[in-house]
């Protein structure tokens, strides 16, 4: 028995990933619209890994941006307290 290759519109498919993600079970979604269980999953797994690479790279870069920023304080801050302890050492000395 050969397979038919259904085509699908771009709408179609956006209409059924939206319901399909709405919906308590993709596999129920997909026997309502009439299209095999796999290729529903296929279209909502295609869909939402996209968007979750998006928001990682974004949180990548904010990080990158938040550990560079660190890096610079942290570094000022090293500064300072070589020149407390100097200052600190000579107050030392004064006292005694």
């Amino acid at each position: 028995m050969a397979r038919k290759n259904r085509e699908y519109t771009d709408d179609f498919k956006n209409e059924s990933i939206s319901l399909a993600i709405r919906s308590s079970s993709i596999s129920g979604t997909a026997k309502e619209l009439g299209i095999p269980e796999a290729t529903l999953h296929g279209w909502v797994r295609n869909n939402t890994i996209p968007k979750k690479l998006a928001t990682q790279s974004e949180n990548v870069v904010d990080l990158h941006d938040e550990l560079k920023k660190l890096r610079k304080e942290n570094a000022r801050l090293k500064e300072e307290r070589e020149i407390l302890k100097k200052a600190a050492a000579y107050f030392a000395k004064e006292c005694k």
